[in-house]
């Protein structure tokens, strides 16, 4: 199966209309659309467009609760614990950065920690509203249970993405990365396109090393075994503990200190039970904020200029492959597997929306369609 291209506009459209057929307002739909295209414009196709089947499926299930907004259960000057109450992801997520930007403009720090909420997106949305904000961010979230512990044979912890950003100059800082291998999201994309997982991402139900992208995640989804590697693979040797560990990490800083739910106990009962962690930090606490920026802008640069291994012309930094991605997918379109068009089909036919109404005389399979196909 191939990919379709198609523009911005068209997808981000087309979202904001869905999510508004979902239920959601004018600016809830906007914050859920500009999630996923972020990902999709920064090349994270797992967590883009081929998403939208997830959410649809939940919120028909009533996983997800559109009309649930989030509580907030505590509070002090610097922190907040929200129960999402089985809301949209996106928009518990959105409002908790929110209000730890308020916190850190007000008193340097904030941190904000959510339970019972849903899959969020790419971490480092959230981590780029701080930045954007002239803080340094940092999110984090569990997941449903994914990820096979060092010298296990059963997912007991999420892929637990951990997004740090910071501003610099040209590029800002940007650090998102799950602590798994690969993400649930990257097999998925790889069962769509029929194609064998690489060696050292994924252990069968037995805990061996497995290439069946499909036996995988059937395996996750039936709770009977296997999963994806810490990052590190599956031994010490390698440095399967320290991805271990990274998970902990992010476990402790949005499951634990939120009375939440454990990644393993996640998606069970019905409920997604997920929970996010949120910090934004005001860089003038330590003193000249601008100068410390100065300081992170150089340190980037003297990386960038370092001697290049044989055969490399470039080092990056983190962020700056993200921002020649966007510029690209808004110059050329935003590939989206020809599978994923299955879904979003079949998700338009649900919220009676008129398919052709965004993708003309395009149709998922039409292998004779001359438009923005390859």
């Amino acid at each position: 199966m191939g990919y379709c291209y198609w523009s911005y506009e068209t997808l981000n459209k087309l979202c904001r209309d869905a999510f508004s057929k979902f239920g959601f307002d004018a600016e809830e739909a906007k914050i859920v659309t500009d999630v996923l295209l972020m990902s999709d414009l920064y090349g994270i196709e797992s967590h883009g467009m081929q998403r939208m089947y997830r959410y649809y499926k939940s919120i028909q299930k009533g996983m997800i609760h559109v009309e649930n907004k989030g509580r907030v259960v505590f509070e002090t000057p610097v922190s907040a614990v929200i129960d999402g109450e089985d809301g949209m992801g996106q928009i518990i997520g959105h409002r908790a950065m929110e209000m730890a930007i308020a916190k850190a403009k007000t008193v340097g720090i904030g941190m904000v920690t959510v339970r019972n909420s849903n899959h969020y997106g790419i971490a480092g949305y959230y981590a780029k509203m701080a930045c954007d904000a002239g803080l340094i961010g940092m999110s984090c979230t569990n997941t449903n249970p994914i990820m096979v512990p060092t010298y296990g044979r059963t997912a007991m912890l999420g892929t637990n993405p951990i997004a740090v950003a910071m501003p610099a100059e040209p590029y800002d800082f940007f650090f998102d990365a799950a602590t798994t291998v690969v993400t649930r999201g990257k097999l998925e994309v790889y069962n769509k396109e029929g194609k064998a997982l690489h060696e050292g991402w994924a252990l069968d139900k037995d805990g061996h090393p497995s290439t069946d992208a499909a036996d995988v995640l059937g395996n996750i989804s039936a709770h009977q075994g296997g999963g994806i590697m810490p990052l590190g693979g599956s031994t010490e040797a390698t440095g399967s503990h320290k991805g271990y560990g990274y998970a902990m990490l992010c476990e402790i800083f949005s499951s634990i200190l939120s009375m939440g739910t454990t990644s393993d106990r996640t998606g069970l009962g019905g409920k997604g039970g997920i929970c996010h962690g949120f910090v934004a930090i005001d860089p003038a606490i330590f003193g000249d904020a601008e100068g410390i920026r100065a300081h992170l802008s150089a340190y980037l640069q003297a990386l960038r200029d370092a001697p290049k291994a044989e055969g490399q012309d470039r080092i990056y930094t983190h962020g700056e492959k993200e921002i020649a991605a966007m510029e690209n997918m808004l110059k050329n379109g935003i590939p989206v597997n020809e599978n994923t068009m299955v879904e979003v089909e079949e998700m338009c036919r649900y919220l009676d929306m008129d398919f052709s109404a965004y993708f003309g005389d395009y149709r998922p399979g039409d292998t004779g369609f001359k438009g923005n196909f390859y």
